[in-house]
């Protein structure tokens, strides 16, 4: 699936039902120092039409051989060679383009053959308690409700800023779904690997890795029955209460801190949610609200935040996310006009680190804003970027909304009741627990099989 060519670069194919394929049309992927790398096919959307089709008349295997499918693409993802890399080729490959530190990528590594075993015990948390999963099951002799799939084939418009969000869409794989995966271009290595691993563990009928172009990635939402799309706002005015498609935008993760809880031992915990992952993913903390000293709390956190190395990805302690030193400078300069009318503690001049090499890390930065209301705290930008601002009792939890996770710190059982009912909080944490935690069983942005599946009555004479 990866060969190389005329070029000299190796060549990452699209991959059907029926195997590999290599477009006339390819774009060069390049790394953080603005080399290029490989060259991915870019698929038209005849080739999409067809595989979707070809996707749709293939049956699903049944359920304990996709269970056991799975688990064994897990392995082959994490020991086998495949797309022409084997799994430390991959990960320092997925290192250079996305700008990830490799320990990163090596944890998503771990984190991805874990979903490949569990794909099924994670959809299956959302079975409601009254359905059973076979129309055959003694229960529909007394009637029952059945969970069955709302469509055959699920599509993924992926996002390349963390290699472990292709951990979701097992989920549909387990369920029966044929998957279509139109990967980032920044970074197609993780869902093109996994992919493969999937083919060869025996269900090639089932996934399809479609690299394409903005009309190719329409033309897979028109095929597919149901589609989870990732993106920022603008995507998620795209297609906010389309019925068939999923939108995932920014996580806007954030941690509340209560005038009873001593902020002063959550520090270290704090800086950890700010640049866990480089900063980079959904449940990244992005804004603390502080009830006291704001301007204190914000001045500890930078002194925390400013520890970390600014390191070439392939370093054994980079801890920042690297990008072309040009891409580096812009998001800098973007940093300076959001940020105006804030206090830097760490701020646009200092955020920019060139390596020297083409490429430069993005070093955390901390802003102190004048309020809560203040539209930086909804504010997400793709490193360890954070806003404090001060918060009090009269300006209640709305501030609070639009979070993906939020952690608060509080002994007032009240607050919590009461963020608890607020539906812009998809997760909710009391104590000292960090944003980026998560755990089988506990819904991400809620359960993707609520999206993917629907109870249906039957009886069964």
């Amino acid at each position: 699936m990866a060969t190389a060519t005329e070029t000299g670069l190796d060549q990452l194919d699209a991959r059907g039902p029926t195997g590999p394929f290599r477009a006339r049309n390819r774009q060069t992927i390049t790394d953080v120092t603005g080399g290029p790398v490989a060259e991915l096919s870019i698929v038209p959307a005849l080739f999409i039409d067809r595989t979707v089709a070809a996707l749709r008349a293939a049956a699903p295997l049944p359920r304990e051989e996709r269970v056991n499918a799975l688990r064994r693409a897990g392995e082959l993802f994490a020991s086998a060679e495949l797309c022409g890399l084997d799994v430390g080729d991959y990960q320092r490959r997925v290192s250079r383009v996305s700008g990830l530190a490799l320990s990163v990528v090596e944890q998503a590594t771990e984190r991805i053959v874990s979903a490949c075993g569990a794909a099924l015990d994670q959809a299956l948390a959302a079975l409601p308690a009254g359905a059973v999963l076979d129309w055959s099951d003694a229960r529909t002799q007394t009637g029952a409700a059945l969970w069955v799939r709302r469509g055959e084939v699920f599509a993924v418009l992926a996002a390349g800023n963390h290699p472990a969000v292709n951990t979701h869409w097992l989920e549909a794989v387990a369920l029966g779904y044929r998957v279509v995966v139109r990967p980032s271009r920044r970074e197609p290595f993780t869902a093109a690997r996994l992919i493969a691993a999937i083919h060869e563990a025996g269900l090639g009928q089932q996934v399809a890795f479609l690299p394409t172009d903005h009309a190719g990635a329409d033309a897979i939402i028109a095929a597919a029955d149901r589609s989870m799309v990732y993106g920022g706002d603008d995507v998620m005015r795209k297609y906010r209460g389309h019925p068939s498609v999923l939108p995932q935008g920014p996580g806007r993760s954030k941690i509340l801190i209560t005038a009873d809880t001593d902020w002063r031992p959550q520090v270290e915990l704090i800086a950890e949610s700010v640049s866990r992952h480089g900063g980079v993913s959904c449940t990244s903390t992005t804004a603390v609200f502080v009830e006291g000293d704001a301007a204190a709390f914000a001045e500890a956190l930078a002194a925390q935040l400013q520890e970390l190395p600014a390191r070439t990805p392939l370093d054994a302690t980079a801890a920042l996310p690297v990008f072309t030193a040009e891409d580096a400078r812009r998001m800098g300069d973007h940093l300076a006009r959001l940020a105006e009318g804030t206090v830097p503690l760490r701020g646009a001049a200092s955020v920019v680190a060139d390596l020297g090499d083409g490429s430069a890390a993005l070093r955390a930065a901390v802003h102190l804003l004048p309020s809560s209301s203040s539209a930086q705290a909804g504010a997400e930008l793709p490193f360890p970027c954070v806003w404090v601002a001060p918060w009090t009792r009269d300006d209640g939890v709305k501030p609070l909304a639009d979070s993906l996770v939020l952690t608060v710190m509080t002994d007032d059982d009240e607050l919590v009741d009461e963020l608890i009912a607020q539906p812009g909080i998809r997760n909710l944490y009391v104590g000292s627990q960090p944003t980026y935690w998560t755990a089988p069983g506990v819904p991400h942005d809620g359960y993707l099989a609520d999206f993917l599946m629907e109870s249906k009555g039957v009886i069964k004479l």
